[in-house]
């Protein structure tokens, strides 16, 4: 299967924590950072998800925030440190290719954002997911 999800980040499942109808389920990327998901335990026993199972992370490119120094103070789970290797932009949005350890991720973020931050090859960043915008398949 083909999917339009330009980031997909493979992984092993480091610990499951389940909800009344949520878990979240804790990857160890490959890279060594850890991304944590938020999934129904519906889909968590579906997939057979559990401690030791490899899976893919998949993000979206337009759920990826970019900040370029250390963020406190907010809820988001999943920060990856890394630093930006391309950054194509169009008339109202950019294209920002960000190498983390392991990995590469798009974030599609608003031309403006970029220009305001000053992203060029070479910055570095922090990527932000939410944990509830990062889904999961089985290898």
């Amino acid at each position: 299967m083909s999917l339009s999800i330009r980031n997909q980040l493979p992984g092993t499942v480091t610990g499951v924590t389940d909800g009344a109808v949520m878990a979240t389920v804790k990857v160890r990327l490959q890279g060594g950072q850890d991304v944590t998901a938020a999934i129904t335990l519906e889909s968590v026993r579906e997939l057979g998800i559990e401690e030791g199972s490899a899976v893919r992370a998949m993000i979206k490119s337009t759920e990826i925030s970019l900040a370029t120094g250390p963020v406190t103070g907010l809820s988001i789970r999943n920060r990856l440190p890394g630093t930006v290797t391309d950054v194509t932009t169009g008339g109202a949005m950019a294209s920002v290719k960000v190498a983390v350890e392991g990995a590469e991720l798009t974030a599609a973020i608003t031309r403006e954002s970029a220009t305001e931050l000053g992203l060029a090859p070479g910055s570095s960043v922090v990527a932000l997911i939410k944990s509830t915008e990062v889904s999961l398949a089985t290898a």
